[in-house]
Order: structure tokens, then sequence, then C-alpha cells
């Protein structure tokens, strides 16, 4: 595997750690964002734009997200 597979399957695999473990605090949904970030960022330099843009929404959802469940009161 090249250096670019790698980055992709890093990213990737810390999208789904990040999401598994959303519940637990808003870092985490943070953590998600910035990996979707990432996957947006392997999809561009791999060549497939469309993924690249759709990770790169799901990383404004994510942080959108995580603007508002940092915001709210703990329950």
């Amino acid at each position: 595997m090249d250096a670019l597979t790698w980055f992709g399957l890093f990213a990737v695999s810390a999208m789904l750690l990040c999401y598994a473990l959303e519940a637990r605090s808003p870092w985490w949904i943070l953590g998600f964002a910035a990996a979707c970030a990432l996957g947006s960022v392997y999809g561009f330099l791999q060549g497939a734009w469309p993924f690249g843009l759709v990770e790169g929404v799901w990383s404004l959802v994510a942080l959108r997200r995580w603007w508002t469940a940092r915001a709210a009161p703990a329950s």
C-alpha cells in the first residue's frame, strides 16, 4: 500500500472510532469533524472529488453538531 492509501485508511478509521464514541463527549464529535476533513482531503488527493466534496460537507455538519452540543447544558 502506498502512503495515500494509508492516509485514507487512517482517516476513515478515525471517523469510525469518533462516530462510535460521540455520545461520550462533544470532543468526539469534534474529532469526527476533523476525521471527515481528513477524509475530504484524501478524496480530493485520490481524484474522487465527489467523495471529497461529501466528506467536506459532513465535516461542516459535524462542526455544527459539536458547536450545538458544547453549548447545550449537560444532562
